[in-house]
């Protein structure tokens, strides 16, 4: 009989022994610590090694037991409780991650963690990891906060006027222009009262923060540039600068490491940097709004022969994954310090600079920004060097000179998909792209009905391609638009050989296609004497003669 327990302790599974009837407080406080973290489940009569011993008698009621947990957490935590029938009766009980910090009724905060030989173990959460769990949870604006001790004149007049100068750049909310100093850091709120007094924020004291203050108040405001020619450094340089005048240092770094090349379009000539310069600006303000000024750590950008790398401290904002980075709803860990930065318009003002980032590959037919390498601790974000793409560049110029507007992101997603001479159906595309079906068949028929796309096959069966202008020679567009002549037999015949009997379904989902043209292929190879047919109706079959 196959074991329905697991078989070792991981991050979200807890043994417990129940022998000799688990204490009160022990079994409270391992699901606290599961509700603090990923939520988890906890097996009640099984050894640390793993070996059921069973659950003692006194925790054989389950609604006794759901009702006990919940009167001794803070705020009551709900769990499930269920018994496995293993050798011995074993309880589990399964609780979720929480959407606040939960405690003991004693007051303990606890929390999960692995150790170094990749065994799990509860411990205290301490301030400073409460503070982080609120911000990822958006319960907490660490930015928005006083800082404790600080004075009003901790902030710079000269970078106060600095801010003045950004906001006229780049064209923030001009009203800002009309108020004084104080009105100004209100407004902002680079400063708020506190027992009749103005004190900086930690937002103000980021922007336009003292030198030594900055330091003193927020050591974790430090940056950091390398470019590496090779294996050998170039430029390496860390620095703790206000936020307004670190970006604009590391812009000035990029600046004359960010070489352009010109394409003739028709009469006009453009030019084509090597990484997009409003998606740098967005990537780099992100990781300073978004990482955690809690933890330890610096805004960290490097720049290399293979791409431009950016990374901050603070792991994905709860919600956010690798799968949905494009669709969730945008929300920030430091909303106060993002809302500045919009309203000075150093930001996007929509929230969606992460658009912004992969808008700026995707135009010139370049491979996505990745993030993949982030983690619990960490965001990083890998731009990868790469040449353009002329003729998909040609095919989106044209478009906006057409309609005078651009693409939206889905669209470009869509477009980048296909780019690798694939034909695909809606599924497919949604599946690749991660987006829902329905945003995916929208974007596909407006991109048809203007000529970016080519549908192929009837409306149940359809798939799309490039439209011919995307590609280099007329030969390759053939071999997508005629793969059913083509290649169909070709695929048909690999499969029959592969798996010696084949069905009509078989080959409607090898092909993408409805299975009566499935039935139509498969006909057209009997016919010419290549596969023979046995069975009929649902169980008629194809074999290789």
């Amino acid at each position: 009989m196959d074991r329905i327990i697991p078989s070792e302790e991981t991050l979200t599974v807890e043994f417990k022994s129940d022998r000799k009837k688990l204490s009160d407080d022990e079994l409270v406080e391992a699901l606290i610590a599961f509700s603090n973290t990923e939520g988890g489940d906890l097996y009640l009569g099984v050894e640390d090694d793993g070996r059921i011993t069973g659950r003692h008698e006194t925790h054989k009621d389950f609604t006794q037991l759901s009702a006990f947990i919940a009167n001794k957490t803070v705020p009551p935590v709900a769990v499930m409780v269920d018994q496995i029938d293993a050798e011995l009766p074993v309880i589990k009980i399964s609780v979720a991650k929480s959407r606040s910090i939960v405690a003991t009724s004693s007051g303990k905060i606890l929390r999960r963690r692995m150790k170094a030989d990749n065994t799990p173990e509860n411990i205290p959460m301490y301030p400073y990891e409460i503070s982080t769990r609120l911000s990822e949870l958006s319960l907490l604006d660490y930015s928005a906060q006083p800082v404790p001790n600080a004075q009003y004149s901790d902030l710079d007049a000269v970078e106060r006027e600095h801010l003045r100068n950004i906001l006229r750049s780049y064209h923030g909310e001009e009203q800002l222009l009309s108020l004084d100093d104080e009105e100004l850091d209100k407004a902002l709120q680079l400063a708020t009262v506190v027992d009749g007094k103005l004190i900086p924020t930690f937002t103000g004291m980021l922007l336009i923060g003292k030198k030594e203050p900055l330091r003193k108040y927020v050591p974790t405001a430090e940056v950091s540039f390398q470019s590496l020619s090779g294996t050998e450094l170039t430029v390496n340089e860390s620095f703790y600068l206000p936020v307004l005048a670190a970006i604009e240092k590391i812009f000035a770094f990029l600046e004359v490491r960010n070489p352009e090349q010109e394409m003739e379009m028709g009469l006009f000539r453009i030019s084509v940097p090597a990484f997009d310069k409003r998606a740098i600006r967005e990537a780099i303000v992100n990781a300073f709004v978004h990482r955690d000024y809690t933890r330890l750590g610096r805004v960290f950008v490097q720049l290399s022969e293979d791409g431009l790398s950016i990374s901050n401290p603070g792991g994905f904002i709860e919600g956010v994954t690798l799968e949905n980075i494009l669709t969730a709803i945008p929300h920030g860990r430091n909303q106060v310090l993002a809302d500045a930065l919009k309203r000075i318009g150093l930001a996007e003002r929509s929230g969606r600079g992460v658009d912004r980032i992969f808008e700026g590959s995707l135009i010139y037919g370049r491979p996505l920004p990745d993030y993949s390498e982030s983690d619990a601790t960490s965001v990083k974000l890998f731009i990868p060097t790469s040449l353009p793409d002329k003729n998909f560049i040609r095919m989106i110029s044209e478009y906006q000179n057409q309609t005078g507007s651009g693409l939206p992101i889905n669209s470009l997603l869509i477009l980048n998909t296909l780019k690798q001479g694939r034909r695909m159906t809606v599924r497919d595309l949604s599946e690749e792209t991660s987006l829902p079906e329905a945003r995916v068949r929208a974007a596909v028929e407006r991109m048809t009905e203007a000529g970016l796309l080519d549908a192929v096959g009837n409306t149940k069966g359809r798939s799309y391609i490039l439209n011919q202008k995307v590609y280099q020679d007329k030969v390759r567009y053939v071999r997508q638009t005629d793969i059913e002549s083509i290649r169909y037999p070709e695929l048909v015949r690999k499969l029959a050989e592969k798996k010696k009997a084949i069905s009509r379904k078989d080959v409607a989902e090898l092909l993408h296609i409805t299975p009566p043209q499935a039935y139509r292929v498969l006909q057209r190879l009997v016919v010419a004497g290549e596969l023979e047919q046995t069975g009929s109706g649902r169980n008629t079959l194809y074999h290789k003669k």
